[in-house]
C-alpha cells in the first residue's frame, strides 16, 4: 500500500474511469480520501479502451503516445515511474507520411536525422528547422512544464515574465508561421500535423502551440508494450493500491442537489451518497444529469463552440503482413484544405478524406497471431453528422482502396474480418457531444480559462475533469486535468 498524506477524509464519486477520472482518483485517494469510481460500461478507460478478436488486439481509442514526460511527471507524484507497470518502446522511425504511390516521407526518431531529411527535399530547410524547434521547445518549457498545470480560473494565470516576451504567438497561427519559413507542401504538412490532436486546424491554432511540434520531433514516438490501454490499467493498479474503489456497469443517471450542493448521485437506480462529486464524463452530458437550473452552460452555448473532429474508425485483422507501411502511417494524398473545411466550416462527409492507419504489431507481437497484422484505420470527421452503416461501408472501400494503390500491395482478399466505430458509437459508448473523439479544441477562445471550468459555478461540492476543460484534448492533458481538479477539491472542500 502505498503512502497517503493524512487530512480530513472525505467521501468522492466519480463518473467515469477515463485518463482523467483515473488521475484524479489517485491523487484525492492519496490525500486520504475515499473514492468511488463509477463507469457505465463493463470495462474501465473511457475513450482508451480496448478491442481484442481471433488473438487481434486494438486500442479502441488513443493509439500515439507523445509527451512521455508528463507521464513520468504523474507516476513521480506517487514516487512511480511508468517503467514500473508498463515497458515503454520508442519507435524508429516515429512514423511515415503518404503523399503519392510509394510517395512518402519517413520521420526518423530524433531531431539531427529529421533536420537532414527537410534538407534533402527543400535547401535551407534544415537550419529553418532548427530554428524552429528552438521556438517550438522554448514554448514546450513555458506550456508544458508550467502553464498547462494552472487551473483554468483567471485570465492572470497566463501572465508571467516567459508568456509576456510571446504574446504575439498568441494572435498569429501556425498556419502563418510554418508558411514563413517553409515552402515546400510536404514539409507544411508535416509541421501542420501535430497540432491536429489540439483539435482545430492549424490556421485557427495560435502559434504558441507550436510546442506540439517540440513534443514530435524533439521527444518523440513511444508505444507501450500491449498498447494504450497498458497505460490504463497501470492507473488501475495504481488507484487500487492507493484504496480507491472501481464499479463498472454503473450507469450514473443523476447528480442529486440539495440546496445548491451536490449530495450524490444516481447509479442504477440506487442513490449513493457524497460530499463531492466529481465528473470526467463528457462534460455537455454531466450538465445533463443535473435539473436545468442547475447548469452552467446552456445548449446555445454548446452548439457555438468549435468541437475536436468525430472520428471513423476500422479495426482490421489481416491474414497476411502488410507492407511499405510504418507502426503510424499518415495519408495526406489528398487535399487538406477541402478536408478541413468538410469538418469545420461546412460539416459533412469529405468527398476525398485524408486517413491515418496504424498497424500496432510491427512493433508488438502482442497485437496480432504470428504471421498476420492488426491495422486500425482512422477518417477524422466533423462531430454530428449522419452516420450509418452504408456511409461507413462506402468510406471503408475508398481508403483501402488508396491504401492498395498508395502502397502498392493487395490487401482486401486479406481481410480476416474488421470492427467500426463513428459517431454514433461515440454517442452511445461515450455520451460524447454529437460524437466527438477528442473534445472541445484549443483555439485561442478556448484556452486556459476560457474552457469550461473545472468547478461548478452553480453548485457547491460538484466538480469536473477531462478533455473538455482545461487544459484541453489528448492523454497527457488528461492525466494533468486529473491533477488539477483534484488540487482544486483539495484547496475548497
Amino acid at each position: 500500500m502505498l503512502n497517503k498524506i493524512k487530512t480530513v477524509s472525505k467521501k468522492i464519486v466519480i463518473i467515469g474511469s477515463g485518463f482523467s477520472s483515473l488521475a484524479a482518483a489517485c491523487y484525492l485517494a492519496k490525500a486520504g480520501n475515499e473514492v468511488i469510481i463509477y463507469e457505465k460500461n463493463e470495462t474501465i478507460g473511457g475513450r482508451a479502451r480496448q478491442l481484442k478478436k481471433e488473438g487481434f488486439v486494438f486500442d479502441i481509442g488513443p493509439t500515439w503516445y507523445w509527451m512521455p514526460d508528463v507521464f513520468e511527471r504523474f507516476f513521480a507524484d506517487f514516487n512511480k515511474k511508468p517503467t514500473d507497470y508498463y515497458e515503454l518502446i520508442k519507435l524508429s522511425p516515429a512514423y511515415q507520411v503518404y503523399f503519392g504511390q510509394l510517395d512518402f516521407v519517413t520521420i526518423a526518431d530524433n531531431l539531427p536525422e529529421i533536420v537532414n531529411t527537410f534538407e534533402s527535399i527543400e535547401k535551407r530547410s534544415g537550419k529553418q528547422l532548427e530554428q524552429f524547434m528552438a521556438e517550438a521547445k522554448s514554448n514546450y518549457d513555458i506550456a508544458i512544464k508550467d502553464l498547462v498545470y494552472r487551473p483554468g480560473e483567471s485570465p492572470l494565470e497566463l501572465i508571467t515574465l516567459e508568456t509576456a516576451k510571446k504574446v504575439n504567438q498568441f494572435f498569429s497561427n501556425i498556419s502563418k508561421d510554418v508558411r514563413k519559413r517553409f515552402k515546400n507542401t510536404k514539409l507544411i504538412q508535416i509541421l501542420e500535423f501535430p497540432v491536429l490532436f489540439l483539435g482545430a486546424k492549424p490556421s485557427d491554432t495560435p502559434s504558441f502551440y507550436s510546442f506540439m511540434n517540440y513534443a514530435d520531433f524533439g521527444l518523440g514516438t513511444w508505444h507501450p508494450k500491449n498498447g494504450m490501454y497498458s497505460v490504463i490499467l497501470a492507473i488501475e493498479t495504481l488507484a487500487k493500491e492507493l484504496g480507491v474503489k472501481i464499479e463498472t456497469n454503473a450507469n450514473v443517471e443523476k447528480i442529486d442537489v440539495i440546496n445548491g450542493k451536490a449530495t450524490g448521485i444516481l447509479v442504477n437506480n440506487k442513490i449513493v451518497p457524497a460530499e463531492v462529486v466529481l465528473s470526467g464524463a463528457d462534460y455537455h452530458h454531466s450538465e445533463t444529469l443535473l435539473d436545468e437550473n442547475h447548469r452552467q452552460y446552456t445548449e446555445k452555448y454548446w452548439s457555438k463552440k468549435t468541437f475536436a473532429p468525430s472520428s471513423l474508425l476500422f479495426y482490421v485483422g489481416f491474414d497476411k503482413k502488410i507492407e511499405n507501411v510504418e507502426h503510424h502511417s499518415l495519408f495526406f494524398d489528398v487535399d487538406f484544405d477541402i478536408h478541413a473545411e468538410a469538418i469545420y466550416d461546412n460539416p459533412k462527409w469529405p468527398e476525398e478524406p485524408l486517413f491515418y492507419a496504424s498497424f500496432p504489431s510491427k512493433t508488438d507481437t502482442n497485437s496480432a497471431p504470428n504471421g498476420k497484422e492488426a491495422g486500425i484505420f482512422l477518417i477524422p470527421l466533423a462531430p454530428g453528422i449522419e452516420d450509418t452503416n452504408e456511409l461507413r461501408e462506402l468510406y471503408f472501400e475508398k481508403i483501402i482502396s488508396r491504401f492498395e494503390y498508395l502502397t502498392k500491395q493487395e490487401v482486401k482478399n486479406s481481410i480476416i474480418f474488421k470492427e467500426s466505430f463513428c459517431v454514433n458509437d461515440f454517442i452511445k459508448e461515450y455520451n460524447s457531444y454529437k460524437g466527438n473523439a477528442y473534445g472541445m479544441a484549443n483555439t485561442l477562445l478556448q484556452t486556459a480559462f476560457l474552457r469550461p471550468k473545472l468547478k461548478s459555478k452553480k453548485v457547491k461540492n460538484l466538480y469536473f475533469t477531462g478533455q473538455l476543460t482545461v487544459p484541453g484534448p489528448g492523454v497527457p492533458p488528461a492525466l494533468i486535468s486529473g491533477k488539477l481538479v483534484s488540487d482544486l477539491i483539495e484547496k475548497y472542500q
